[in-house]
């Protein structure tokens, strides 16, 4: 089909409905004529990519009908095509006062909003699509995002149990929740959303790092040392997750598989003092189990060469304190 020909159908069809709209009776169907005439022009402009002359017209059908709902729409959606958010928002604050029953205006609304990066308008304005369309995942996915910017927790945590009974396998949905959880302290809820969204979302990086960080925060070091192991398989190449899991096996009280650890991220990164002074740990647990002054010694080399490439690192007094120590028993 041709483009004049999908012009042509796109045309008719609106003109239908348009007309039905204002068939209320004759003289009614006479006094929206030029409107209609005018909308169906912009249709046909904004077709022809031609959205200035297109917007004229809308205004022009504006000015001679202010409660005309499809232009409004119209200039909302042609103004937030062309990023002007402002106009496209005044727009479309229009278009939902004049039917407080449509979705698409309100969803919009709070796009437009949440560009603007105004999130307590956008938010608002997602609960109204929400609450006229009650199984719309978007709407409630993003008003939850936009209640979370505006630190409303509880609401942000309600429209996003929604979205989890509307798709309880949406992998998104989860880290929504995870996000909400961890800006409510939730540790417990953090993980458990962490967890779901894993099983949907298998061997997925973000999501295995961030539950990570969750067990290591509630001290679940065994499971956090499994999914670190599995992590490294994909990220064969990230010092980060080998000096986690150097963390976990110490403490695990596992000091082979810290050394080992430790050992591969510095090995992909020289500079990692992190990993030069959990290795120092590692190597003196290893050696209070053997009482082995050699390894003590290595320990006291790493801690040095840490210091070396971090001064001011935290704790830095206690770990000086720590090599003063150890290199008098040598």
């Amino acid at each position: 089909m041709s483009s004049s020909t999908k012009i042509y159908f796109v045309i008719a069809n609106l003109a239908g409905v348009m007309l039905m709209v204002s068939a209320g009776c004759e003289s009614a169907a006479g006094r929206r004529t030029k409107q209609v005439d005018l909308y169906l022009d912009a249709v046909m402009l904004t077709e022809l990519n031609q959205k200035e002359l297109a917007i004229e017209k809308l205004n022009e059908a504006v000015t001679a009908d202010n409660r005309f709902l499809p232009a409004f729409s119209m200039l909302g959606q042609i103004y937030a095509d062309s990023n002007d958010y402002e106009k496209s928002a005044a727009a479309y604050e229009k278009a939902t006062q004049l039917n407080k029953w449509s979705f698409k205006d309100h969803f919009n609304l709070g796009r437009v909003y949440q560009n603007m990066k105004e999130f307590g308008k956008a938010a608002i304005a997602y609960a109204r699509a929400c609450e006229i369309d009650a199984k719309h995942l978007d709407a409630h996915i993003n008003a939850a995002k936009c209640f979370l910017e505006v630190k409303d927790y509880d609401r942000a945590l309600t429209f996003s149990q929604l979205a989890e009974q509307i798709d309880p396998n949406a992998a998104r949905v989860q880290m929504l929740l995870a996000d909400i959880y961890q800006a409510r302290n939730d540790y417990e809820g953090l993980t458990q959303s962490l967890e779901r969204a894993l099983k949907t979302d298998a061997n997925n990086p973000k999501i295995m790092t961030t539950l990570v960080d969750a067990y290591l925060k509630t001290r679940r070091y065994k499971p956090a040392k499994d999914l670190l192991l599995s992590l490294a398989q994909i990220e064969p190449d990230n010092g980060t997750v080998y000096q986690n899991l150097g963390y976990c096996y110490l403490k695990l009280n596992d000091a082979d598989g810290a050394i080992d650890s430790y050992s591969e991220a510095i090995n992909i990164n020289a500079r990692d003092w992190q990993a030069r002074k959990g290795l120092g740990t590692a190597y003196i647990l290893k050696a209070n189990e053997e009482d082995n002054p050699q390894l003590r010694l290595k320990a006291v080399q790493q801690w040095k060469m840490s210091l070396a490439i971090n001064p001011d690192q935290p704790n830095w007094g206690t770990l000086l304190k720590l090599i003063e120590k150890y290199s008098k028993q040598e």
